[in-house]
């Protein structure tokens, strides 16, 4: 896309599913929530007419350099009052991002946020709480979001800054990253700015803004630059432009504010970064042909499912078997105590098929218990006595659940054994679990120790979307096996390089650290027969970064952290308990020398003297349960 200063040029495309970042502000108050992997949501909400507390300054600093995020929230308020006030911070950020920093300015004095290994901040948060119970600083609040939140009473006439920073990593789905800020402020803000920075070298595809709630006024407080590596969006709008008209203390920002955009991808075998030593490489081919696919849905209809649940599922069964490929195999499986199968077989995706699959998918009732163990070795036998299907094509089993195991085999660590022997390596297991009584836990090791992954849908009117939306996401494998291979004795701490399936729209990430000065960088992609190979020259790659106004720092080296973290903890979810202890051991070291609240690792939040001095700012995980007057409050823990 050119450069321009239109918002609205590239308006009318399809929204793909992405990451989010929210932020919510009110006078004492904003919060921050999703950008994972490029998507924002910004929202903001007045207190009561006349209170004292006011934020006179926020600011969103955002900058994105090949794909890692790192985002600044600085926000500035007064206490207008005669005696002091209660000001509370709150951010949402994405589940995947990592908080980094955090401080607090009063009156000139900061108050830092540190962070330490996860039992030592207990000891000290302990130690510091003497009698009663005290809310922690992070939740979970939604399907991809956590809070961060922080109070400080402040003086008559002071002022406290509040400083958030967070990095991500982000991920690639459905062909784009997507920043939507969810705008609804119902209150004018005197100084607002949402400021964002993307660099990437291999050159910026598209970019497109667009907005729910613009008007002529508004439009000229956004402004957009691009060149072919750069571009920069910044909304800024005025008190008068927000309003509703000039006679009313009503805003115009209630709605969506989104920046989409993709890269350039030229090179075949992917795009290799260097910066000090360490290196990224970038791999997303393009215009490949779909491998068929064979996949069996694996379908609850036990008693929890009833109502709305089963309706959705069937909703969305019923797209989803439209959207098959004429060469796909497929079949269906529903479960509660007992398995019943649409056919014993795998049938091709024929309008006929589909066509007799969908009356199926409409008779399902929800009624009776959950054997889980039954219904997925009944889906592997059907794969592997499946006849005549393509030589080279996936096979998959998709598990949608809402509950334990319930009968026949209950124990979970006996199933997961019993799955995993019987899949041996042959199919990939996508295990999806509805809502919050399933246990995540078990159905993401299960996961994982089979070539899949697990995702919470949430019980939600968009539910049907979502299980949708997941769909989409591996419809369309197009590599299978990818190794990708470097020098020998030139690099070392590699992150994963090994992926079993590889699916249109989405992207590999590997990073490692360069050990000897070479001339040029060899990396090999094998997926199936195709062997693919790319040259980086050391030095030409690492000038490419030379324009420091659009990095921090070392950004590839802490991007090698972030991502060798992720996967240690990953890796030790179905780890056996010796190796489990030394993954998570390796991901503490990182968390701790980087700087990084991870599960492993939390941050101590001081307060002045007289106000509760300590709190904790753990990470919650997806696996984590809902507790009511915890330590922490009511988190994920």
């Amino acid at each position: 896309m050119s450069s321009s200063h239109s918002l609205y040029s590239c308006l009318g495309l399809p929204r793909p599913r992405c990451s989010t970042l929210h932020l919510d502000l009110d006078l004492i108050r904003f919060t921050w929530a999703q950008f994972s992997s490029l998507s924002r949501s910004l929202w903001m909400s007045s207190l009561p007419s006349g209170h004292a507390i006011e934020i006179y300054s926020l600011r969103v600093n955002c900058r994105v350099t090949s794909r890692f995020a790192h985002t600044v929230i600085t926000s500035k308020i007064i206490n207008r009052a005669n005696e002091s006030r209660e000001a509370t911070f709150e951010v949402e950020l994405p589940k995947t991002a990592f908080i980094t920093n955090f401080s607090m300015s009063i009156d000139g004095k900061v108050y830092p946020g540190i962070i330490k290994e996860k039992a030592s901040a207990q000891r000290e948060y302990d130690a510091a709480v003497s009698q009663g119970q005290s809310a922690g600083l992070v939740k979970i609040t939604g399907r991809k979001l956590e809070q961060f939140h922080v109070s400080v009473s402040i003086a008559a006439a002071s002022k406290v800054t509040f400083e958030l920073v967070y990095e991500e990593l982000l991920k690639r789905q459905l062909g784009l990253f997507e920043l939507l800020i969810k705008v609804r402020p119902q209150q004018l803000v005197k100084h607002f700015q949402i400021d964002v920075h993307i660099f990437e070298p291999q050159g910026i595809r598209f970019l497109e803004t667009d907005s729910t709630f613009m008007t002529n006024e508004l439009t000229e407080a956004l402004t957009k630059v691009q060149n072919e590596t750069k571009a920069h969006i910044l909304f800024k709008p005025t008190v008068d432009q927000q309003k509703v008209n000039p006679e009313l203390d009503e805003t115009l920002l209630n709605g969506d504010f989104l920046v989409r955009y993709d890269v350039k991808r030229v090179a075949t075998a992917g795009d290799i970064q260097i910066v000090n030593g360490y290196f990224v490489h970038y791999f997303a081919p393009q215009e490949m042909p779909v491998f068929p696919k064979n996949v069996i849905f694996v379908i609850d209809r036990s008693g929890s499912m009833a109502g709305r649940k089963i309706e959705q599922t069937r909703e969305a069964l019923l797209k989803i078997l439209q959207d098959l490929r004429p060469e796909d195999h497929f079949s269906c499986i529903t479960f509660n105590n007992k398995v019943s199968e649409w056919k014993s077989a795998l049938l091709q995706a024929t309008a006929e098929n589909v066509a007799s699959a969908a009356g199926f998918v409409q008779t399902i009732m929800a009624r009776g218990g959950t054997d889980i163990n039954h219904a997925l070795l009944t889906a592997v036998r059907v794969l592997d006595k499946a006849e005549r299907l393509p030589e080279q094509s996936v096979s998959m089993i998709i598990l949608l659940t809402d509950g334990q195991p319930t009968s026949g085999e209950s124990k979970v660590e006996v199933i997961q054994e019993n799955i995993q022997k019987a899949v041996n390596g042959k199919y990939a297991l996508f295990c999806l679990g509805f809502g919050f009584d399933v246990s995540y836990n078990f159905l993401e090791k299960m996961a994982l120790s089979n070539g899949g992954i697990a995702r919470r849908l949430y019980e939600n009117a968009d539910a049907a979307l979502q299980l949708q939306g997941f769909y989409q996401e591996v419809a369309t494998p197009i590599l299978m096996k990818i190794e990708m291979r470097y020098p020998e004795n030139a690099v070392e701490g590699l992150t994963k390089n090994n992926f079993k399936l590889f699916f249109e729209g989405s992207e590999i990430i590997v990073s490692g650290k360069i050990t000897v000065l070479m001339v040029s960088f060899l990396p090999l992609q094998h997926g199936s027969d195709l062997t693919l190979k790319e040259e980086a020259n050391v030095k030409e790659k690492e000038q490419v970064f030379q324009n420091q106004s659009y990095i921090f720092g070392n950004f590839i080296e802490r991007l090698w952290a972030y991502l060798t973290i992720q996967q240690l903890l990953e890796k030790s979810i179905s780890a056996q308990e010796e190796q489990q202890k030394a993954l998570e051991a390796r991901a503490l070291e990182l968390s701790l020398q980087y700087g990084f609240v991870t599960p492993l690792t939390s941050m101590v939040v001081t307060k002045p003297t007289g106000q509760q001095q300590t709190e904790l700012a753990n990470k919650p995980t997806e696996a984590g349960k809902w507790v009511l007057n915890s330590p922490l409050g009511m988190c994920g823990c």
